[in-house]
């Protein structure tokens, strides 16, 4: 029997390592009574949190912590530039490209974070400052990631509503895994495994995609400074390498650069949602139930550094303008609250994320295996 399309849905599973108030697999549906509903969103109200987060004084701005951080990331980028400069013609030069992607990974978290308007009290100086860090040093536009990231925060794991969902080389829903043709078949396939290889061409992915769009012939707010900024700061960066090395160097160190770059931001991103519960297209979901539900938290010594505080994403999506340094004790605050309330909360380390997400995209390949085989048998099997 060929399967039903609620066959094809992909559940997440309980990840390894995993602690969850409690745990609730597969698509969110809207299958639950109206009163239930209404009854379990009343328990769920995100006005309880809310207040108890205020009162504790976490949505109070921490400039201090952010003029830090930023110090620090500058004497590192002018120490990594002089450091190339003095270098020259040297293989070694490579290390240093390692080293600027993993400073570029860094620096795109505060642009994020300034997109939240996190980190200034500022709402337009908060915009500047995101513009100036992404498009003027990291290399990508501002607007995009504001666009396509505001869709995604308002519709986490949504189908059709989620922008972070859709199809690119990587299917994340069965329906789009299906119709995979050619070697996009042959990659979806086994997708899984191809995660993190496949990271090594999103920082070029990201940098194209950004400016592509610039580039429609819809409005776009900042369109020309955006474009002025990301064009001055790729011609001086490549300038500043042919003059620095031989050509053939200079085009391995953008690579390495570029690399690296694109496994920080996907291996930062993806463990934060990939393998978490979908949300159907139609379904109505309370505020809170719909970003807890469908969001990972990821402990471990170092966590907030490496990923720029995305490791306490489900307090991110709750509080989309919290400071980083915050977000650790609102943690708490929403984990004894899910708690009581016997609503899921998953936290896991990072090499259990990882396996979740590798896991979940191998099941999601399958849909792109021959039609008339059953995917559910063979998973079985």
């Amino acid at each position: 029997m060929l399967p039903t399309r609620m066959d094809w849905e992909v559940a997440a599973e309980p990840e390894r390592g995993t602690m969850t108030t409690t745990m609730t697999t597969g698509a969110l549906r809207s299958t639950i009574p109206a009163s239930e509903r209404a009854e379990r969103a009343e328990r769920a109200d995100f006005r309880v949190v809310a207040k108890a987060v205020r009162d504790a004084g976490l949505l109070e701005r921490r400039v201090g912590f952010y003029v830090g951080v930023m110090t620090v990331l500058g004497v590192a980028l002018v120490g990594l530039l002089v450091g190339s400069f003095l270098l020259g013609d040297s293989w070694f030069q490579l290390l240093i490209a390692g080293a600027l992607g993993i400073l570029f990974t860094q620096i795109a978290f505060i642009a994020h974070e300034a997109s939240h308007r996190q980190v200034l009290k500022n709402g337009p100086a908060n915009d500047r400052l995101g513009r100036i860090l992404a498009a003027g040093i990291v290399g990508i536009s501002h607007q995009w990631w504001m666009t396509k990231h505001s869709r995604h925060h308002a519709n986490p794991n949504q189908i059709g509503r989620d922008p972070d969902i859709d199809i690119d080389t990587i299917s994340f829903l069965p329906s789009d895994a299906k119709k995979a043709r050619g070697i996009q078949r042959w990659v979806t396939q086994r997708q899984g495994w191809l995660f993190f290889p496949l990271l090594t061409f999103e920082g070029a992915n990201l940098h194209v995609r950004s400016i592509m769009t610039l580039l429609e012939r819809r409005p776009v707010v900042g369109r020309w400074l955006e474009l002025g900024l990301i064009a001055t700061r790729f011609t001086l960066f490549i300038t500043f390498l042919l003059l620095v090395m031989p050509p053939l160097m200079a085009l391995a160190f953008l690579g390495v650069q570029l690399a690296v770059f694109g496994i920080g931001m996907g291996a930062s991103f993806a463990p934060n949602h990939k393998g978490m519960p979908t949300v159907g297209r139609d379904v109505k979901l309370d505020f809170f139930t719909k970003q807890v539900r469908t969001s990972r938290n990821i402990r471990g010594w170092g966590m907030s550094t490496l990923m720029g505080g995305l490791n306490y994403q489900v307090e991110h999506h709750l509080f989309p303008n919290m400071a980083r340094p915050h977000l650790k004790a609102a943690s708490e605050i929403v984990r004894a609250h899910c708690a009581q309330h016997g609503i899921p909360y998953t936290e896991t380390n990072l090499v259990g994320a990882y396996g979740s997400v590798i896991r979940y995209l191998n099941r999601v390949g399958l849909a792109a295996r021959d039609p008339f085989d059953c995917p559910m048998l063979d998973a079985r099997r």
